[in-house]
């Protein structure tokens, strides 16, 4: 993502621009960020894993949905488009219309080179104060490997790791399991750029 201007505009002025713009940005401290597009294996990735998702669950009361939806993080004022959200309770929308969820329960990034610090920095940081978000995980780009953290009774967040072709992911906070050579499936294993411009603390 770069900053589109300096102007600092509220969140109902980005919300318009948003709305009507045909490319997608995040909005933090009253700034826009373009968001760039994925590389091919991550655009497989995200497909793979959000239809075994939606398999998974779909007796149940829980909605899948990528990067279409965008959520807001109400306590920072973050507004942001993760790769995968999944929503388990009754969805709650901003300002009455359905494109921008408050309550995801599970939220999934697929890593790259241009992504991964934020990833796991600053948008971790604002995803964790959402107090319905249950379960986030992070999807490396460059090798078999899943990283999920789980929010625990105590508030603390608990890490587990599923790496190799052989193995299983368990995604506690939605009670689904999924191989992982399915969420990798036709995928050649690989990077992209280098690092953009993101929003931060200091934006």
């Amino acid at each position: 993502m770069s900053a589109q201007a300096q102007v600092r505009i509220t969140p109902e002025q980005y919300l318009e621009i948003e709305r009507a713009a045909e490319t997608r940005s995040e909005y933090f401290n009253g700034r826009m960020y373009a968001m760039s597009g994925g590389a091919h294996p991550h655009a497989i990735i995200i497909g793979n894993l959000a239809c075994e998702l939606g398999i998974a669950l779909k007796k149940g009361p829980c909605v899948v949905t990528t990067s279409v939806m965008r959520v807001r993080v109400s306590g920072t004022g973050l507004y942001t488009y993760p790769d995968i959200v999944v929503v388990c309770d009754p969805p709650q929308y901003g300002d009455g219309r359905h494109d921008t969820v408050l309550n995801p329960t599970l939220i999934v990034e697929v890593l790259s080179p241009s992504t991964e610090a934020y990833d796991r920095g600053f948008k971790f940081a604002q995803y964790r104060t959402l107090e319905s978000l249950q379960g986030y995980a992070l999807v490396s780009q460059s090798e078999p490997r899943i990283e999920i953290f789980r929010r625990q009774p105590s508030g603390d967040w608990l890490l587990s790791e599923s790496a190799g072709m052989e193995a299983a992911c368990r995604f506690d906070s939605v009670g689904c399991t999924i191989a992982v050579n399915d969420i990798y499936d036709k995928v050649t294993l690989g990077g992209d750029a280098a690092p953009a411009d993101r929003p931060s603390p200091e934006a």
